[in-house]
């Protein structure tokens, strides 16, 4: 089978309600998908734009799509690895650009196959995840405890504190309530993320006075770029700390763990380039030892969610739980939602990534790139 056409689309999707964090209040879902055809069949891929992370818009999304298309149009659809190495040799870097094209080969395979994309990254290990639930409304202490109480009314088992936004000593009073209004119940996964918000001290000052809390890691505290910084903060930390915008390869994650400066890692497409290098990721956090969070980009629509959930049945472990963001959209672009449900959700068991795509809602939100 081959590849016969690569087809960028930007899409802007409306969110429920906006999500501050340290450096961005994110109030819309900027997506750019990929509709792959083959022989056959169409592939889907998707990814939000994330220019404080991975250094691309959907402008430059659209145009890397654009500009590879021509060159992987032709390609055998079951050679995964041949079509993006190729992509690689042409274009340096622009991994969520071309994480959105693998993620449509891994859909358009599968259903070619007819095996969902789990099958095709190794095999199914779990049905169901509990999805991690941000909490960060941006209105204060008694605002997020109220939020996060909701949550764990409807079912939610895990909590990621967006923190970062204030001064640390604030950042963690905040922390500290959120964490004693949840108490009582052991099996509950919380953790805060700072997303580069602090320096070193102000983070150790930070992972200091919640010490005492039920945190089970505390993710990017300081710069991507501050391996040093982030191993002052673990030396310090009674926590674990988790490095996400800090990991864009394996030869990021062997340097975090060989500076003991992370205990594990937030892996995301759009970082690694796909569901195989994600894959590949999670596999070396197991042989290391190190704890892996499986995540989204707020905020991404339900292609991306159902691409994560594959991936979650596959990998080894997500010891620190899995965060998707498409249940944050008023809307999505599914013809049938994913089933969320107490907090969780399950696997699609479909072939490819096991939902379909409403077309007319993809042009209905479709927009300039």
């Amino acid at each position: 089978m081959k590849i016969r056409r690569i087809e960028p689309i930007a899409v802007s999707l409306p969110m429920a309600k906006p999500l501050k964090m340290s450096f961005e209040e994110v109030k819309s879902a900027e997506n750019v998908l990929v509709r792959l055809e083959a022989d056959g069949v169409v592939g889907w891929g998707g990814a939000a734009a994330a220019p404080t992370m991975t250094g691309e818009t959907v402008a430059s999304m659209s145009a890397a799509i654009r500009y590879l298309a021509g060159k992987l149009e032709g390609m055998p659809l079951d050679d995964i690895g041949a079509v993006m190495a190729r992509a690689g040799n042409y274009l340096y870097g622009n991994n969520s650009a071309k994480s959105v094209i693998e993620m449509a080969l891994h859909d358009a395979l599968g259903r070619a196959r007819h095996l969902p994309a789990h099958d095709l990254l190794g095999g199914k290990r779990r049905d169901r995840v509990a999805i991690l639930r941000m909490v960060g409304t941006g209105k204060g202490a008694a605002a997020d405890v109220a939020d996060a109480q909701r949550g764990r009314a409807d079912g939610y088992v895990a909590f990621k504190i967006k923190v970062g936004v204030a001064g640390p000593r604030e950042d963690a009073e905040r922390t500290r309530r959120i964490c004693e209004a949840l108490a009582g119940n052991a099996s509950l996964l919380l953790c805060a993320d700072a997303n580069q918000g602090w320096t070193p001290d102000q983070a150790v000052e930070y992972v200091r006075a919640v010490e005492n809390t039920t945190l089970a890691y505390f993710e990017q505290p300081v710069s991507a770029h501050d391996i040093e910084g982030m191993a002052q903060v673990a030396r310090a930390s009674r926590i674990p700390i988790g490095c996400d915008e800090g990991l864009h390869s394996l030869e990021d994650l062997k340097r975090h763990h060989d500076a003991h400066a992370a205990g594990g890692f937030s892996l995301k497409t759009i970082k690694l380039g796909g569901l195989k290098p994600v894959m590949d990721a999670g596999l070396l956090c197991e042989k290391l030892g190190m704890k892996v969070n499986l995540a989204s980009k707020m905020a991404e629509t339900g292609i991306s969610t159902a691409a994560l959930l594959h991936l979650a049945a596959a990998l080894p472990a997500v010891d620190w739980g899995v965060g998707l963001s498409s249940p944050y959209l008023t809307d999505d672009i599914l013809e049938q939602p994913l089933s969320f449900a107490n907090g969780h959700v399950s696997v699609p068991a479909g072939p490819g990534l096991g939902v379909e795509v409403d077309e007319a809602k993809v042009r209905r939100y479709a927009r300039e790139a």
